[in-house]
C-alpha cells in the first residue's frame, strides 16, 4: 500500500481567510477526502477533524500543516502532539509557511537540532502571542465596560431596520397576523433570524399601541 498525503487546517469560526489556506493546500494536488479542517479555537487538540486525521495517518505518510500559530496555542502540546506524529506513528510533517520544518528533510543531526530548536521557538511564540491578544481583549472588555461602551452586536432596533425592511414589515405584517403568510416566510422577507424576527414584530406592535 502507497504512502498517503494529508493536510491539516485550523480556523476560528470568523476566520476570513479559510478560502484563501483551502486553496493554498489545494494547489498541493492533495485529495479533498483527505484535507481535514476544524473550525474551533486551537486551545487544546481535542478536536474532532484532527483526531479523526490521526486515527488515518500511517508510518511513511506526510501531513502538510499551514503554520505552527495555527496548529495549537500551547508549546508544550503542540511538541507533544509533533513528536506522537513523527516518533510514534513514524509520518512526516511538512510546515507551508517554515520550511526548516520539514521532516523529510535535515535528517542529520544538525539538521534535527536546528528543526527542533525552530519547532520551540515558533511554538513559544504563538503561545505567548495567544496570550497577548487573550491579555489585550480584556483589557478592551474593561476599558468599554468603564466608559460605559456597549459590547457585542448592536441592539435590534426597529430604528436600526433598513429602510427596506421597514417598509416590508408594514406592507407584510397584516397578511402575517391574517395567517396568509407564516412566520418563516415573514422573517425571510425581512432578512431576520427566528429569534431576530419576533423580537422586531414585539417592538413594532408595541410602537403601534404607543
Amino acid at each position: 500500500m502507497s504512502n498517503k498525503t494529508f493536510a491539516y487546517l485550523s480556523v476560528s469560526s470568523s476566520d476570513q481567510n479559510e478560502a484563501r489556506q483551502l486553496k493554498e493546500i489545494q494547489k498541493l494536488g492533495i485529495n479533498e477526502c483527505d484535507i481535514f479542517m476544524d473550525k474551533q479555537s486551537g486551545k487544546d487538540f481535542n478536536r474532532p477533524q484532527y483526531q479523526a486525521l490521526k486515527q488515518c495517518l500511517r508510518e511513511g505518510d506526510l501531513l502538510y500543516i499551514k503554520s505552527i500559530d495555527r496548529f495549537g496555542s500551547s508549546s508544550k502540546e503542540i511538541k507533544k502532539e509533533w513528536e506522537e506524529i513523527t516518533q510514534d506513528i513514524k509520518a512526516e510533517i511538512k510546515v507551508l509557511d517554515m520550511p526548516l520544518l520539514d521532516t523529510t528533510k535535515y535528517k542529520d543531526q544538525l539538521g534535527t537540532f536546528v528543526s527542533e530548536l525552530v519547532l520551540q521557538v515558533l511554538s513559544f511564540v504563538a503561545e505567548r502571542e495567544r496570550e497577548n491578544i487573550r491579555k489585550r481583549q480584556a483589557e478592551g472588555i474593561a476599558d468599554a465596560k468603564a466608559s460605559g461602551r456597549h459590547l457585542g452586536r448592536p441592539k435590534l432596533e426597529l430604528d436600526t431596520l433598513s429602510k427596506k425592511q421597514r417598509m416590508d414589515l408594514e406592507k407584510n405584517y397584516q397578511a402575517w397576523r391574517d395567517k396568509i403568510i407564516t412566520g418563516v416566510q415573514f422573517a425571510t422577507i425581512l432578512q431576520l433570524k427566528k429569534n431576530s424576527f419576533y423580537k422586531i414584530i414585539k417592538k413594532y406592535e408595541k410602537s403601534k399601541h404607543e
